[in-house]
């Protein structure tokens, strides 16, 4: 063999290795691409509403999974999903901004569209006990609620500018707002109670998702702070946890003991822990 000849060879053998290792490692790792918010089931399965997938990953033990993917055309659904929840029953809820409409997957994984279009901007969802399902409208700056088995939307309250959403153990809301007032609970007779006045959260702020913690506590991510708060029962904010890695921290959930990150400048997830600690959850 030539010397000419052998390195044709060894170039090309070089190639295949690596193209071979490459198509593998995009074979391997599905990634996000702008999660906004996540759920996790009785399983510990991890439901992740991606913007720009557009669609929905499910993370078991670790391992990323499409568990629905939507179409690149707008109008089609969740083209723009923003939001997630889970149900009275435990089936997954989402909100489409392309379609202004709440969907539940139902057995076979196929989104059912519940309300016929007519939200605006769902931004964030909650679950009643009975199942009446709660939707905050960034557009139209109304919280709707929706029967269980879907229909039309009715106005529940007028809150401005919601950007999170939760409910507790007896029903009532608790919404995250930009503007005006930070933090406002519902009654289940929709009667508003101002739980943190005015925007204290350090300037520029970006209010996003929120979760309920033991003792009255109440956890806010803050994209702009690059933070999550902790709010005390004296309704004061203070950082639980600041910086790297978050980036643009948005969405809340519980993750075990530990709360859930939805973080989309870092494509993907972060753990923090009430020890203060962070994160970023290995995803295969």
């Amino acid at each position: 063999m030539s010397g000419k000849f052998r390195l044709l060879h060894l170039m090309l053998a070089v190639a295949i290795v690596g193209f071979s290792a490459a198509t593998s490692r995009f074979a391997r790792c599905e990634e996000m691409a702008y999660p906004l918010s996540a759920v996790v089931d009785t399983t510990g399965s991890i439901f992740i509403a991606d913007r720009e997938l557009p669609g929905v990953w499910k993370v078991t033990e670790g391992a990323l999974t499409t568990y629905f993917k939507g179409e690149k055309k707008f109008r089609t659904p969740l083209n723009a999903v923003r939001c997630l929840a889970l149900d009275h029953e435990g089936k997954l809820l989402a909100g489409d901004s392309a379609t202004r409409d709440i969907y539940r997957f139902d057995d076979a994984g196929k989104p059912q569209p519940l309300t016929k279009g007519e939200i605006g901007i769902p931004i964030a969802l909650a679950v009643a006990k009975n199942g009446d399902i709660f939707v905050a409208d960034l557009e139209l700056h109304i919280i709707y609620k929706v029967p269980t088995a879907g229909g039309k939307p009715v106005e529940f309250a007028k809150v401005v500018a919601p950007r999170g959403m939760t409910i507790d153990g007896d029903d009532n809301l608790w919404i995250i707002c930009h503007r005006e007032d930070l933090l406002v609970k519902l009654s289940p007779d929709a009667k508003k109670t101002v739980v943190v006045k005015g925007q204290p959260l350090t300037a520029p702020s970006f209010p996003a998702g929120i979760v309920l913690g033991k003792e009255g506590s109440i956890f806010i991510a803050d994209g702009y702070n690059k933070a999550v708060w902790k709010v005390a029962a004296d309704g004061k904010p203070v950082k639980l946890f600041a910086g790297a890695p978050l980036v643009h921290p948005v969405g809340l959930a519980w993750h075990g003991e530990k709360l859930l990150v939805t973080d989309p400048k870092v494509k993907g997830l972060i753990d923090v822990g009430m020890d203060g600690k962070a994160t970023k959850l290995e995803i295969k």
